[in-house]
C-alpha cells in the first residue's frame, strides 16, 4: 500500500471517530407504561371529579392560586388530571372566557389538546427525570439543569394567550439543588403562570416548597372509577384482556389504574402467583428460588417489575393484616395460609413486617443498595415471623 493511501486510510478513520453518532431510537420517557398512552394523551379522568370541581372553581372566581400540588398513591391518575388542568387553563387563557358552572375541560378534538399531547404547546413546560445518554438510561432524579429550564421558559414572552403552565412530575424526584431552584420560581412567579406539581410522596417535598402550594389530595379510586378507567385504556389502546386476568388485577390493584393495567398486560399476575406460592409453603422457604428470583429482580433494567413485586407482596401483606384485624379484604387463595399464619399474638409482627419492607425498600432506592439483598432480607424475615406463628 502506498503512503498516500495508508494516509488517505488514517485520515477517514479519524473522521469516522470525530463524526457525530447517528441517534439510536427515542427512549421511552420516563414513568410511561407501555403500550398505553401517556397520561398527556388521556382525554378522561375517572374519580376525581372533587378535585377536579375544586380547582376549576377557583380558576372560575378568578383567584387561581399559582402552585398546586397533587398529591395521591402511584398510579391513581395525578398526572392525568394534571394534564386535564393545564389544558383547561390554556384553552380559556387563549379563548378569554371562563364561564361560571360550565364544564371546563378540553375535548381531543380541541387543537390545544393536540398540541399538549404532543408536548409542543408553547405555553407548556414539563419538568421531568432526563434521559443519560453515556448510561442509555433515565436519571434516578431530577436535576438542576432540568429545573434551570424554568428561566427561559418564565422570561419569555407568552405566545398564543397570557398563561404559562409548568408541570412537575414527578417533584419528589427533585435533587436538592433542583428543589431549591424550583422554589425561587415558587417565591417569585410571574403573572398568569400556574406550576401543577405530581407526586406520590409529599413527605418526599422541602416544607417550604409544600408550603407555597395548594394542595389536591387524590384517593385511590373506588371500584365504579376504577372499572371505568381501566376499560376505557384497554379500549383506547386496543389491549385486550381476559375475564379472569381483569377480575384478579382489580382485586390486586388497590384502586392504582396503573397496578390493573400492570397486571393485565405485563408479568404482573406471575409475579403474584410467585409470591403466594412462597407464602403458601412458609415456613419452609424454597431459598434457592428465592435467591432466582431476587438476581432476577436486581437488575437495573428490571426496576420497574422490582417494584410491582414489592408492591404486590406489600399489599398481601397489608390484606393480611387487616384480614386478621376485621376477617375480610383477602383476594383468592390467600385466606388458606392467612389462617394458618397468622394469630392474635403475631398480628402486630406482621404489621411491623410491612413497615420494615416498606422502609428497607425507600432505603435500598434512595441509596442504590443492593436490591438482591432487600428481596432476599424481606423473605427472610417473613419466614423467621411465620416459625414464630406455627409453632
Amino acid at each position: 500500500m502506498s503512503a498516500a493511501k495508508k494516509t488517505a486510510k488514517k485520515t477517514a478513520r479519524k473522521a469516522a471517530k470525530s463524526a457525530p453518532k447517528k441517534p439510536g431510537p427515542a427512549p421511552v420517557e420516563p414513568d410511561r407504561l407501555e403500550p398505553f398512552s401517556s397520561p398527556r394523551e388521556v382525554d378522561r379522568v375517572f374519580g376525581h371529579d372533587e378535585p377536579a370541581r375544586e380547582f376549576e372553581e377557583a380558576l372560575q372566581s378568578g383567584r387561581l392560586h399559582h402552585a398546586w400540588l397533587l398529591v395521591g398513591p402511584e398510579g391513581i391518575g395525578k398526572a392525568t388530571l394534571a394534564y386535564r388542568l393545564a389544558r383547561t387553563v390554556l384553552a380559556h387563557a387563549e379563548a378569554g372566557d371562563l364561564i361560571p358552572g360550565e364544564p371546563a375541560d378540553v375535548g381531543p378534538d380541541n387543537p390545544i389538546f393536540r398540541k399538549v399531547a404532543g408536548l409542543a404547546h408553547p405555553n407548556l413546560l414539563l419538568i421531568r427525570r432526563s434521559w443519560m445518554e453515556r448510561t442509555k438510561r433515565y436519571s434516578q432524579v431530577i436535576s438542576v439543569d432540568e429545573v434551570r429550564r424554568l428561566r427561559s421558559f418564565l422570561g419569555s414572552t407568552a405566545g398564543d394567550g397570557s398563561w404559562r403552565v409548568v408541570i412537575v412530575d414527578r417533584a419528589d424526584q427533585l435533587n436538592q439543588n433542583a428543589a431549591n431552584a424550583l422554589l425561587k420560581a415558587l417565591e417569585e412567579p410571574p403573572p398568569d403562570t400556574l406550576f401543577l406539581l405530581v407526586s406520590n410522596a409529599e413527605g418526599r417535598l422541602p416544607v417550604t416548597i409544600r408550603s407555597r402550594t395548594r394542595v389536591l389530595r387524590l384517593s385511590p379510586l373506588n371500584d365504579e372509577a376504577l372499572i371505568d378507567a381501566v376499560g376505557a385504556a384497554l379500549k383506547r389502546d386496543e389491549i385486550e384482556a381476559d375475564d379472569k386476568t381483569l377480575r384478579l388485577a382489580m382485586a390486586l390493584s388497590q384502586g392504582s389504574v396503573r397496578r390493573a393495567l400492570e397486571l393485565v398486560t405485563g408479568e404482573g399476575i406471575g409475579l403474584y402467583n410467585d409470591i403466594v406460592a412462597s407464602f403458601e409453603a412458609l415456613p419452609n422457604l424454597d431459598g434457592a428460588k428465592v435467591q432466582r428470583q431476587a438476581e432476577k429482580l436486581a437488575s437495573v433494567n428490571e426496576t420497574e417489575q422490582l417494584e410491582l413485586y414489592l408492591a404486590l407482596l406489600l399489599g398481601l401483606i397489608e390484606r393480611m393484616v387487616r384480614y386478621g384485624a376485621t376477617g375480610e379484604g383477602l383476594v383468592g387463595q390467600e385466606e388458606s395460609f392467612a389462617r394458618r399464619l397468622l394469630t392474635s399474638e403475631t398480628l402486630p409482627a406482621w404489621a411491623e413486617s410491612w413497615e420494615a419492607i416498606s422502609a428497607a425498600r425507600a432505603e435500598t432506592f434512595a441509596l442504590n443498595l443492593d436490591r438482591s439483598l432487600l428481596v432476599l432480607n424481606s423473605w427472610f424475615g417473613l419466614q423467621e415471623l411465620a416459625s414464630r406463628s406455627t409453632s
